[in-house]
């Protein structure tokens, strides 16, 4: 019954913004966070947040753009994606650990519970 449920993915312009949701149950975590994958490459680390102290870790890439924040009590996470750039299309996946003291954040071996992914592209 552990499982994260995505939402808020689509189809924008460069320079428009979305919203990524990611609702977890079953469980609460140490962490959650964002992946992305585009076509032909690996999964990218993007963006997490640690629900103790709510500490905040971004990818260089995404930096001064991207925002990620949680709802404890809703045991949720949201990516707000501004400035969004044709680069920054890709499947998105929402992720969470238990553990914070395995891999690093940035590592996808390290985040044990996925998500479906949701799909963003950004047109030119």
């Amino acid at each position: 019954q552990v499982q994260l449920v995505e939402s808020g993915g689509g189809l924008v312009q460069a320079g428009d913004s979305l919203r990524l949701s990611c609702a977890a149950s079953g469980r609460t975590f140490s962490a959650m966070g964002w992946f992305c994958q585009a076509p032909g490459k690996e999964r990218e680390f993007v963006a997490a947040i640690r629900r103790t102290d709510r500490r905040t870790y971004y990818a260089d890439s995404v930096k001064g753009r991207f925002t990620v924040s949680g709802d404890n009590a809703k045991n949720t996470v949201h990516l707000q994606m501004n400035g969004l750039k044709p680069e920054d299309t890709a499947v998105y996946y929402c992720a969470a650990r238990t553990n914070l003291l395995g891999r690093p954040l940035s590592h996808m071996m390290g985040w044990p519970v996925w998500g479906q992914g949701t799909q963003v592209t950004v047109s030119s």
